[in-house]
């Protein structure tokens, strides 16, 4: 279930029955992007800055010899 809260004041009402145990309030799930760009920064391989560079230069070098 999704509510989308429009007045402030209803927020504070659903706090209210959490508080009194009523209801429980849960984080919703990340949605399917944000999961796979943290999967996706998990595993980038670590560069140096110097080997970053030196690619860099190398890429320049050949789109500016053609």
């Amino acid at each position: 279930m999704n509510i989308e809260i429009l007045n402030p004041k209803a927020k504070k009402l659903i706090q209210d029955l959490a508080d009194l145990n009523l209801i429980a309030i849960k984080d919703s799930k990340q949605d399917s992007f944000m999961k796979t760009i943290k999967k996706l920064r998990a595993k980038k391989s670590k560069i140096s800055f110097d080997e970053l560079t030196n690619e860099v230069e190398a890429v320049r070098s050949k789109r500016y010899d053609k």
